[in-house]
């Protein structure tokens, strides 16, 4: 194990000093940076200079998603968060509008977030992670990150993998009875999403749901809710409560 573990280690050290080495005006390294800040520490562009040696900071940045897949946090270990007991993959596809969340940096400032699943035939989930920049009228942004099912009991324990080999921990806390509300959450709770099947829930139903995302000792004061603005000229909103494969 101990092998296994140094093998993966320096792999991640080659592949940070590979990222760092490029020019960092490359929309390569800016997209990296930004699908992988939510669990690498990544220097600032234009910081100081005299922070720590290269290497040493390269060496944080690989350590931190090794540390964040293993689950490392004791407080995480101490207090596990809920995951629902059941998830049926193919009703789970499809359209999820963001109602809420504690936001990634690449997700500041969203506007009409939509994640969409599709069940591919090896079992992974094709994702689609889509918005508008800054306003409804932004630029839209899109990723495609692939989740791979970690508990094959439940469904309900993702890895989300947006850039090899590195999978951001993804856990599916509550989900309704008609597959039209659920709450994506993390055992570090650092990051959470509010999701439904429409882009608009009622005032009671966000209570409840914020809530539950407080039940899991989550600090509510940092949920935001994102803008969801649809206009005549977008594509019709679906509100279905079993979109099943795409």
């Amino acid at each position: 194990m101990f092998e296994l573990h140094a093998a993966v280690t320096v792999l991640a050290v080659m592949i940070s000093l590979a990222v760092l080495g490029w020019r960092k005006r490359r929309p390569e390294y800016e997209a990296h940076v930004a699908c992988t800040a939510a669990f690498v520490p990544w220097p600032p562009r234009n910081g100081p200079r005299h922070h720590a040696p290269l290497a040493v900071r390269t060496l944080a940045a690989s350590l931190a998603p090794l540390l964040a897949m293993a689950g490392c946090r004791s407080d995480a270990a101490a207090h596990p968060i809920t995951t629902v007991s059941h998830v049926d993959l193919r009703r789970f596809m499809g359209d999820w509008y963001v109602i809420a969340n504690i936001p990634t940096p690449l997700e500041r400032g969203a506007h009409n977030a939509v994640e969409s699943y599709e069940l591919r035939t090896d079992g992974a989930i094709a994702t689609t992670f889509r918005f508008r920049a800054a306003s409804a009228q932004g630029i839209e942004k899109r990723y495609h990150p692939v989740g791979f099912v970690r508990d094959r009991g439940s469904n309900a324990i993702w890895g989300m993998r947006f850039i090899w080999p590195f999978k951001a921990d993804y856990r599916i806390v509550y989900l309704s009875p008609d597959y039209t509300e659920t709450i994506i959450g993390r055992q570090a709770r650092d990051y959470v999403w509010v999701m439904a099947r429409c882009p608009h829930i009622s005032t009671a139903d966000y209570t409840r749901l914020l809530a539950l995302v407080a039940a899991e000792d989550y600090d509510v004061s940092r949920v935001q809710r994102v803008p969801q603005q649809w206009d005549s000229a977008s594509p019709t909103v679906s509100c279905s409560s079993a979109a099943g494969p795409r």
